[in-house]
């Protein structure tokens, strides 16, 4: 088969990397790409969202699924731009539609949805310019902390944690009457706070039937002890030490069948990755929030340990058939530590020379580009996240010491990473 993958960053390498072992694949091909995709596959120079270049490479390359990695071109509306185009609708695109990706696009939407399905979650309410000043109101009388968030996609930015009514007040005029995070708060969910510990969960579904692949748990400040900004992760785990059998049926039973369910019964069309975002408040789950898509750096201690072929999966996507695909899940620990630029994620320096990453030769360790580009001879930083690290060992704590060692062996001016990732559990 012949294959693109959409994107370009830490998640489409691991995705390229997994793709490239199947015995499926004839030609794999990613837009834009990144220097590690491009040992997976051919890189084109296309953006992920520009819909009718995308069209055009697959009719002239023979294109039989597209793969969408990030939720920018889903929530756009990529699925029902091949579906609604004669010359490209006989090509499968994993990802949902434009109202299923709302699951993501909007924070209200996936509320809804969840209330809608009797999902576990926090309670909530909405607020835009039309019902700004009972907002203020709702917030001045609401217990602390209160959680805000903006309605659309913000770049992963979009939610702020008030620890008082004078912060909160303030953001909430920022977020609607201010634009802080432009069109996206223009409406904002304001959320109660739950308190306790979070884990991801993947399930791939092809609109009817659904598989769940190796859990994981993300890190997502930047420094030790999950203290100061956020960012777009510092690194991964898998599997999670607390998601024992008891609890992982507790999340199937309450969370994810009932949103395949909900899916069907609104006829959302579906057909791809669900990532649940799950806090454990005591025993019990509740939902944080729902993406579209795969996340990272979860892809990068997931792809790791899945032992199915990718590309099997896919197909079995495309027809209908996850009821007869059983997930074979690796039994040792991944995990994944994200090396990042000086200065991420505020202002940073890019063109910076990578070295070392010739001398990696360990077999269980792969290095994930993310932010890196080719210059010639030499690869260099192009982003803030720039490489994840994944290693696999019989312990998780085996794992993280594989890769924070090969860290030590890689060097580039200003890099950071996280020395603690996994840090709760030994």
């Amino acid at each position: 088969m012949n294959i693109l993958l959409l994107g370009s960053g830490g998640r489409e390498h691991a995705l390229a990397w997994k793709m490239s072992q199947s015995s499926l694949l004839t030609k794999l091909f990613i837009a834009p790409g990144n220097t590690g995709t491009a040992l997976c596959g051919t890189n084109v120079n296309i953006a992920a969202t520009d819909f009718e270049s995308i069209k055009k490479f697959c009719i002239d390359n023979a294109i039989e699924i597209v793969v969408v990695g990030p939720e920018e071109p889903l929530v756009k509306g990529i699925y029902d731009f091949f579906k609604e185009d004669v010359s490209v609708n006989h090509i499968p695109v994993i990802g949902p539609s434009k109202k299923g990706a709302q699951l993501e696009g909007s924070k209200a939407f996936a509320k809804a949805f969840m209330e809608k399905h009797h999902i576990p979650s926090a309670g909530y309410r909405e607020f835009d310019e039309s019902n700004y000043e009972e907002g203020v109101a709702y917030l001045q009388a609401h217990s602390l902390p209160i959680v805000l968030k903006a309605d659309g996609l913000a770049a992963g930015k979009g939610v702020i944690i008030c620890q008082n009514y004078i912060e909160a007040v303030a953001e909430f005029e920022l977020m609607i009457q201010q634009s802080k995070f432009g069109d996206a708060s223009k409406k904002v969910v304001v959320e109660e706070f739950l308190s306790g510990i979070e884990m991801s969960v993947f399930v791939l579904t092809d609109g009817v039937n659904y598989v769940i692949l190796p859990e994981a748990k993300d890190y997502k400040r930047i420094g030790e002890g999950d203290k100061g900004l956020n960012t777009g992760g510092m690194g991964a785990i898998s599997p999670v030490p607390f998601a024992d059998e008891a609890f992982m049926q507790k999340i199937i039973a309450q969370v994810v069948e009932p949103t395949i369910k909900g899916i069907r019964e609104d006829k959302l069309e579906y057909a791809g990755f669900i990532f649940i975002g799950i806090i454990k408040v005591g025993e019990e789950p509740f939902v944080i929030e729902y993406n579209c898509r795969m996340g990272d750096p979860e892809t990068e201690v997931v792809m790791p340990r899945l032992r199915n072929d990718l590309v099997a999966l896919f197909k079995a996507v495309t027809t209908q058939k996850l009821d007869e695909v059983n997930i074979e899940t690796d039994p040792r620990s991944a995990a994944t530590v994200v090396a990042v630029s000086g200065g991420y994620p505020g202002e940073y320096e890019k063109g910076k020379p990578i070295e070392g990453l010739d001398l990696i030769q360990e077999e269980e360790t792969i290095v994930f580009h993310a932010g890196t580009k080719q210059e010639g001879e030499t690869i260099v930083t192009a982003g803030g996240r720039v490489l994840a690290v994944t290693s696999l060992g019989n312990t998780l704590q085996k794992s993280v010491e594989k890769s924070m060692a090969i860290l030590e062996v890689i060097e580039f001016d200003g890099m950071h990473f996280r020395k603690d990732i996994g840090y709760e559990f030994y």
